[in-house]
């Protein structure tokens, strides 16, 4: 039987039991919550079910592979990132692309762990956002917890800026600015979560809207087997999981490099090319400062492998 602490309330039941059961293959931990045999408070719970504190969680006797519990226990590196912006309230910084921000699903730590571990003496750290995990740029961590809730509540009111930079497949038609499709969430078999476009009448539809802003076109490379691409600058007015990566693709535009919704045989093409990673970037923001209230745009400039990838400059891959 676990409790659950007030460090873990307002988890997703999943996460919080990835998080508890070190060593236990995440596939099992999905099987066993969909099974019925962990309980919460004695009822049956879905893998998506928010966790409060001083719920009761049982669980059925778990084996525990040795290699991942190892694993679990190998100590945080300390690792600073690219400052774009640092004072008392946050620091914003430039993510490069592979690094999760947080430690969770098949990860055990991320940008926000190996920041907490590289500066002990901090007392206050916490992601007021997310990137996905390929996703490169922009992103805030709050120093206090008033600039936390200053700072969450603008990007939940929608007051925030984000724009990305993204390399997709095919010619972007110059006309077309605005993708208003509502999108739903579900999880796979294996417990990965994924996103479709749905219809407005769907009972868990969300509505999502993103605006496109062609920003060059690329032309074919025959002798590579690669189509024409276009580079976009794709602004966000919410902020729903994987939210730009459906959008496109279901325009008939997948990311470049993309795993989840992408074309896989071209992005097999693409890192011949010296394309090893999704071209997704968060590459403007502009918010409020938390104290000042002054309007502050940051900007990230596109990575090295992404710059030169449109620049065909391929003599280095």
């Amino acid at each position: 039987m676990l409790e659950v602490d007030t460090e873990s309330a307002g988890q997703r039941l999943d996460n919080f039991l990835i998080r508890h059961l070190k060593g236990v293959p995440k596939t099992h931990v999905y099987r066993i919550i969909r099974s019925g045999e962990v309980r919460l408070n004695k009822g049956r719970a879905s893998a998506d079910a928010r966790v409060a504190a001083g719920d009761q969680v049982r669980l059925p006797p778990v084996r525990v592979s040795e290699k991942l519990a190892e694993k679990a226990e190998r100590p945080v590196p300390a690792r600073e990132f690219p400052i774009l912006l640092e004072d008392e309230q946050l620091i914003a910084i430039d993510k490069p692309a592979g690094v999760a921000v947080h430690g969770g699903s098949g990860v055990s730590f991320g940008v926000i762990e190996q920041l907490r571990r590289a500066r002990p003496e901090a007392r206050f750290l916490e992601l007021v956002h997310r990137l996905d995990r390929e996703t490169s740029g922009i992103l805030l961590v709050a120093k206090k917890r008033s600039a936390l809730t200053r700072l969450q509540d603008q990007f939940r009111g929608r007051e925030t800026g984000k724009t990305y930079l993204a390399l997709v497949t095919g010619s972007w038609p110059a006309n077309k600015k605005v993708i208003d499709t509502p999108l739903h969430k579900y999880l796979q078999a294996d417990g990965e979560r994924r996103v479709r476009v749905t219809t407005p009448d769907d009972p868990d539809a969300m509505r999502s809207i993103t605006l496109v802003k062609l920003r060059r076109q690329l032309a074919p490379r025959p002798l590579a087997g690669l189509p024409a691409m276009s580079l976009l600058e794709v602004t966000i007015k919410t902020g729903r999981t994987h939210q730009i990566r459906v959008h496109l693709a279901s325009q008939g535009h997948a990311i470049a490099g993309d795993d989840k919704y992408g074309d896989f045989e071209l992005n097999k093409r693409l890192q011949k090319q010296g394309l090893r990673r999704m071209f997704l970037h968060a590459w403007r923001l502009q918010f409020d400062h938390p104290a000042s209230g002054e309007r502050l745009e940051l900007r990230a400039e596109l990575p090295p492998e992404l710059a030169d990838f449109v620049e065909g400059d391929h003599s280095h891959a």
